[in-house]
């Protein structure tokens, strides 16, 4: 099996993990709330239009799994279900991502990611 494929699947496992992390930690939570908390990270590609550079550098920096790690653990201490279901949320926006094999940018375009070239 390829390592481009076991991260795909390991993002899978992560993308279920956060989705239940949200699901417990605030059920109650409206449906656009969810949504828009989901799709957040990607307002990172608006970086792109400082260049491919700058773009990769701060889309790169919202899909990494140590930043909803961090929110969910600081939520956890601070005991706030709000900072911990949106790290949760956070955290199955880059699983599913790399579950679909969307991965980190390279610095050549948005299409290159480090699990082969989108498209």
């Amino acid at each position: 099996m390829s390592t481009a494929l076991w991260q795909r699947l390991e993002g899978a496992g992560l993308a279920l993990g956060g989705l239940l992390v949200a699901v417990f930690a605030a059920p109650g939570w409206s449906a656009l709330v969810w949504i828009g908390l989901l799709i957040a990270p990607d307002l990172a590609m608006l970086a792109y239009l400082a260049g491919p550079r700058f773009g990769a550098i701060v889309y790169n920096a919202t899909h990494i799994y140590a930043l909803p790690f961090l929110l969910t653990v600081l939520g956890v201490a601070l005991g706030s279900v709000a900072l911990i279901a949106a790290g949760g949320l956070w955290l199955a926006h880059i699983g599913t991502d790399r579950a679909l094999g969307l991965g980190l940018k390279l610095s050549s375009g948005f299409r290159d990611t480090h699990l082969g070239r989108i498209g």
